[in-house]
């Protein structure tokens, strides 16, 4: 069963002259045990896909399934709570609460999902492995851009989720850092039985996927790898 499935999903924003087709008939499927990466140019509708597969977002027609849960069927409260339970975010807006500190942000994470969150030990392994280990007392403000987006993607990864979704999670980040970030997905996909997927126009990302599809115009099209 795959752990995200889109069935002929489009997206229109605007209406009358002013309206835009910005998904077109989506068909995909990301399955647990697999990186999948979605490349397209800016303005592709990208984050549109990312957001209404993790149903952040509604499709104007088609059909999102989540762990075999389709997204139309569920009360809001039903779908908040697989997002809580199930789904990862790394957005491209860290979103971190400014006034807390790094070492907090995970704190407040506990107290919105009391149980299934990372041990402390596999918090600091994380931590180190994206090398934010020592940022724990730093607030948002006294990060850089890249520290933050590490700090975001920690955040997102602490619940333990079945499903990460990731918005350009490299777009602050130099090669060496774009490496761990990568390995570190792959690993989560392979080692650890989840799906995930990430969209970005950073083809450096391109050797740590397992699928890669393109976004162009609206229409999604899967590219063959050579095995």
């Amino acid at each position: 069963m795959p752990a995200i499935q889109l069935t002929n999903v489009n997206k229109f924003f605007g209406h009358d002259a002013a309206r835009v087709h910005v998904l077109s008939e989506i068909d995909f499927t990301a399955s647990a045990g697999k990186m999948v990466l979605i490349l397209g140019p800016s303005g592709s509708g990208k984050s549109t896909l990312l957001t209404i597969a993790g149903g952040l977002q509604t499709p104007t027609s088609g059909t999102v399934t989540v762990a075999g849960k389709a997204l139309t069927t569920m009360t809001k409260k039903q779908r908040d709570q697989l997002r809580l339970t199930q789904i990862g975010f790394i957005l491209q807006a860290y979103n971190l609460v400014p006034y807390l500190t790094v070492a907090e942000q995970f704190a407040l994470v506990d107290r919105v999902k009391r149980t299934g969150n990372l041990n402390s030990a596999q918090l600091t392994r994380l931590l180190a492995d994206l090398g934010i280990a020592e940022l724990q007392h730093k607030y948002p403000a006294e990060l850089s851009g890249g520290q933050q987006q590490r700090v975001a993607i920690a955040r997102a990864l602490y619940p333990d989720p079945a499903i990460v979704l990731a918005d350009e999670p490299t777009a602050a980040l130099d090669s060496p850092r774009v490496v761990k970030v990568g390995q570190l997905l792959a690993t989560l996909a392979r080692e650890y039985h989840k799906a995930v997927i990430v969209v970005t126009h950073d083809l450096r990302l391109r050797d740590f996927a397992d699928e890669i599809y393109h976004l162009e115009d609206g229409r999604l099209t899967k590219e063959e790898i050579p095995q």
